[in-house]
């Protein structure tokens, strides 16, 4: 029997071990070290709040993480936390030696500790370790060895236990414990009675059995670990042995916890095996320690975090399982870890070509994602030595190998070329030919009797040529890695190179250097170290893409792989991502798709991506072959979320103003309350924000950007930074925002935080009040002086203006005496000249007349002495000449010139007030007003003494004159 029990005990073992290698696909795994949380080695609870922060129980204290800052938290007494847990409201319950209590934050957001000890009886204040906190309804409960505490309406009741108590768990509506003696209890009016049916001799109890953990395993039963003997199911009337594949595994470790993680699911954690996931019918589903990159293998807890990865809680640190993951690692040596160079799914089996040798596995689904299977990698025969490529050929798996080209049948290789090296294989449709790129040019395999045969070199090329593509002509086109780009045409018979052409830099690439050539869409395209370049057949050159510059633009591109829908996946600067056509972007452009998961994975020089179907690509790695499920990763609905998680005010010493926690009616809120706003005096000016997502399993996908509002106009550019100084702010109100998107460009919500830089004294509307008193007296004072100023210059000025003006009046009164002497004396010279001109034309007249008068008195006088008969009619001319003369206008009108600018227009004025004087009444005016004597008057007129007597007459009647008015002085005073 003993014998029968060990073959038992080693075929479970066997079996466990069997099928925890026998996962296809593991996720990957993020080791946290002490050196990453600076704090105590061990991590022995782990619990997350409503707002994402992990929290961990740890030998310092209580730790906390927002995926970027790792915080702790020590218990007054520096006693290690083993456990804690946190209620609605927020309140981080957690226990230590002698301590009890909770954390909950400040005013100011800041993590609290507040003790409940003196809450408990005088006699229970001492006390061990505390190894689990549970809530059920509005109690707490605290489980050491020794004794329960109970906290309820602020008062700490105690349960003491007969054999210690090594248990405490909350299923549903019940809360259990486990006695060491007593068994399974639960808790039920105050007081802990058993669970389960009667004891009856001879059946299993639970007094023996050393329960560790319960959990629900369905609506009517119970999951119960134990220490040493495995799984046990039990109901209210039935207790059993839980039967499991890995009972192998925890019949020889022991655990320490259990918990559900998912509807048919339980994860298992053991302090030597690592941790075991099993089913609900007890079958092993996979296994994780440290042959799979655990730090260590002694587990103490295990956390289902929001995003359903797992959070283990280890002897050693901390490890996050990307549980929940559409990015998962495939190992096909789990012994030695190898470069992944090709892969390829033909016959319902998986083939990794590696840098050691070919592995298979076999596939039992293709219609899923196939990461999610099991399968055992082996080993295909024959092909030890770096695998190359992979190509399916007519039903014909071919492999590129470093020893030649072979076709693997049933499991096993065969060499179809015994060297050299094969870099690549291209199929040449329709004859099924196959042409190699080896180590020393190309190699032609003819397809024959569904198969392959060797039929030697091709002649006319012998260059190391590792990347083919062929055209639409049946050109083939190959890559060195330094020389540039080849194009080959062959004969028609495929043995020999008819002519080729090197492309380089001279024909439009950017380089020789580090091209490769694909035929896509139809054309032929370069990867080039610039970004992607096409193929012109009318310029037999190749120039830079117009297509693809918005997505690649100057990057290196380094491999390109076009899936069955047209997508294109691709490797530029290390960084795997797909150009997904269905996803458009704005006015047609498409924006690539980065899995920053995959950032600096792939092999360098010989990058690999096989697109076998949307829920399974397939990427080579430094370390195996990376799966991603695209149709997941691109449906994924993680809600988004940033905290804001540190506010520091800086000057000579740093001032923590708020923690990462913002409170609502004494909760923990998601964000900032009106009595939360921070007010800091003007000294803190320059402050430090610290920033975080909770997204773990995306951190490499995340970027964030923030904004001051009430300094920045605009959000800043997306980057992976998470902290942000501001200095030297002047005094105001601002509100510090923050927000992340990840990779596939969706964001979050941004998360706020108003503070207020109050004024200095001097800024202070107060003093701009005084100032502006001061400012108005200082304007009054110097108004009121400049007035006064003003008015005593105005005075001085008007002073000297009167005096001025006195002075200027003297001097324009002698100015204008000798100006008016001036015109005098220039008047008067003129009048003199003009009076003279008068004088002389009066003068001239009046001789004149009396020469005419002489003139014809003399020829009547001869004509009487000489008695010439009839003389009167001989001189008629004569006389009539003399009289014309005498009578002439000319003179008049020089005259009268002279005249009127002597006496002020006399003859006009008169001719104006006397409009009834004919021309020789004027005339007799003026030459009254020279005072001539009648005599002069009547030869001016040509008249007699007599007819001057009446013209004068006429005229004294024409101005109305009475005898008694002197007619000179009328003519003087007339004009005047």
């Amino acid at each position: 029997m003993k014998k029968i029990s060990l073959l038992i005990l080693i075929c479970n073992a066997f079996i466990g071990t069997l099928m925890a290698q026998s996962k296809l696909a593991i996720p990957s795994i993020k080791s946290y070290t002490t050196a990453d949380y600076n704090a105590g080695s061990g991590i022995w609870d782990i619990k997350q709040g409503k707002n994402g922060i992990l929290y961990f129980a740890n030998n310092d204290g209580l730790l906390t993480f927002d995926g970027s800052y790792w915080k702790t938290y020590p218990l007054p007494n520096k006693s290690a936390i083993k456990s804690l847990e946190i209620d609605p409201s927020g309140k981080i319950y957690v226990g230590g030696q002698d301590e009890i209590g909770y954390f909950f934050p400040d005013q100011s957001g800041i993590l609290k500790f507040h003790s409940l000890k003196h809450l408990m009886p005088e006699t229970a204040r001492q006390f061990a370790d505390i190894w689990n906190i549970v809530l059920y309804k509005n109690e707490v409960f605290f489980r050491t060895i020794e004794c329960i505490f109970e906290l309820k309406n602020n008062k700490i009741t105690t349960y003491d236990a007969p054999g210690g108590w090594i248990a405490l768990s909350r299923v549903g509506s019940v809360l259990f414990a486990s006695d060491k003696d007593l068994g399974l209890l639960f808790f039920k009016d105050s007081k802990w009675q058993p669970y389960g049916p009667a004891p009856k001799p001879g059946q299993l109890q639970t007094s023996n059995l050393q329960i560790t953990g319960i959990a629900a395993y369905n609506k009517d039963s119970l999951l119960l670990t134990t220490r040493k003997s495995g799984l046990f199911l039990m109901g209210s009337t039935m207790l059993k042995k839980m039967a499991t594949s890995a009972d192998g595994i925890l019949n020889s470790s022991l655990i320490n916890a259990a918990t559900k993680i998912a509807e048919n699911r339980f994860a298992i954690c053991t302090a030597s095996k690592g941790l075991i996931i099993i089913d609900a019918q007890g079958k092993l589903i996979e296994q994780f320690s440290n042959k799979h990159g655990l730090q260590n293998n002694n587990i103490n807890s295990i956390l289902l975090d929001n995003n359903q990865n797992l959070w283990l809680g280890l002897e050693n640190g901390t490890d996050f399982i990307n549980y929940n993951t559409s990015i998962k690692h495939i190992y096909p040596s789990r012994e030695n870890h190898v470069k992944g160079n090709a892969v390829i799914i033909s016959g319902k089996r998986l083939y990794i070509g590696s840098s050691n040798s070919l592995y298979s596995a076999a596939i039992s689904d293709l219609q899923g994602d196939i990461s999610t299977g099991t399968g055992l990698f082996t080993e295909v025969e024959n092909t030890r030595g770096a695998v190359l490529s992979l190509a399916q050929v007519n039903n014909n798996l071919l492999a590129g190998h470093q020893d030649g080209v072979m076709n693997i049948v049933n499991n096993q290789a065969h060499l179809i070329t015994n060297g050299p090296g094969a870099w690549m294989l291209k199929a040449f449709p329709p004859s099924g030919d196959v042409i190699a790129g080896t180590y020393t040019g190309f190699q032609l395999l003819k397809a024959r009797n569904g198969g392959f045969v060797n039929d030697g070199k091709i002649n006319g090329i012998y260059e190391s040529l590792g990347n083919l593509a062929r055209d639409n002509e049946d050109n083939l086109w190959a890559t060195h890695p330094h020389r540039g780009i080849f194009k080959a045409r062959l004969s028609a018979d495929r043995k020999t190179v008819l002519h080729y052409k090197i492309y380089t830099n001279d024909d439009g690439l950017p380089s020789k250097l580090n091209n490769h050539v694909y035929f896509i869409n139809n054309k032929i395209i370069a990867a080039t170290e610039k970004g992607i370049y096409e193929y012109n057949v009318r310029q037999n050159k190749f120039i830079f893409s117009a297509f693809y510059k918005p997505v690649f633009g100057n990057n290196p591109v380094a491999c390109l792989t076009e899936d069955r829908l047209g997508n294109l996946w691709f490797v530029s600067n290390q960084r795997v991502g797909v150009v997904d056509f269905s996803r458009s972007a704005e006015k047609g452009k498409f924006n690539p798709i980065y899995f920053p998961e995959l950032t600096g994975q792939t092999v360098k020089g010989a990058e690999h991506i096989y697109p076998y179907n949307m829920e399974n690509i397939f990427i080579g790695s430094n370390d195996g072959v990376f799966h991603l499920n695209y149709q997941r990763y691109v449906s994924s609905e993680s809600k988004l979320n940033v905290l804001l998680t540190s506010v520091k005010a800086i000057g000579e010493k740093d001032s923590l103003i708020f923690g990462g926690y913002f409170l609502k009616n004494g909760q923990i809120s998601s964000g900032q309350a009106a009595d939360q706003v921070t007010s800091l005096s003007n000294q803190w000016n320059s402050f430090h924000f610290e920033y975080s997502s909770t997204l773990f399993a995306q951190k490499g996908n995340e970027e964030f950007s923030y904004k001051l509002i009430g300094f920045d106009n605009e959000w800043s550019r997306w980057s992976t930074k998470t902290e942000k100084d501001y200095t030297n702010l002047s005094y105001g109100k601002y509100t510090f925002s923050v927000k992340v998107r990840n990779n596939l460009g969706n964001a979050s919500a941004p998360v706020n935080y108003t503070f207020i830089v109050e004024p200095a004294w001097y800024q202070t509307l107060w003093a701009i009040l005084l100032y502006l008193a001061i400012l108005v007296s200082i304007i009054y004072y110097f108004v009121n002086r400049q007035q006064k100023r003003f008015a005593l210059h105005q005075k001085k000025h008007e002073e000297e203006q009167k005096r001025l003006s006195y002075l200027h009046g003297l001097e324009m009164d002698r100015n204008e005496k000798e100006i008016i002497a001036l015109k005098n004396d220039n008047l008067e010279a003129e009048l003199n000249y003009k009076n003279r001109e008068l004088a002389t034309i009066t003068m001239h007249l009046v001789d004149r007349g009396k020469l005419l008068q002489a003139i014809k008195d003399e020829l009547i006088t001869l004509t009487q002495k000489l008695n010439i008969p009839d003389a009167d009619y001989q001189f008629r001319r004569v006389y009539k000449l003399i009289s014309d003369t005498e009578n002439g206008d000319e003179d008049w009108d020089q005259f009268a010139i002279y005249f009127d600018q002597v006496y002020n227009n006399y003859l006009a004025t008169m001719k104006v007030k006397f409009p009834n004087l004919s021309a020789t009444d004027l005339k007799l005016c003026a030459y009254l007003r020279l005072n001539l004597s009648s005599k002069e008057t009547a030869q001016l007129l040509n008249i007699s003494l007599k007819g001057v007597e009446i013209s004068r007459y006429r005229l004294r009647k024409k101005l109305n004159l009475s005898t008694e008015v002197n007619l000179y002085d009328f003519l003087i005073e007339s004009t005047n």
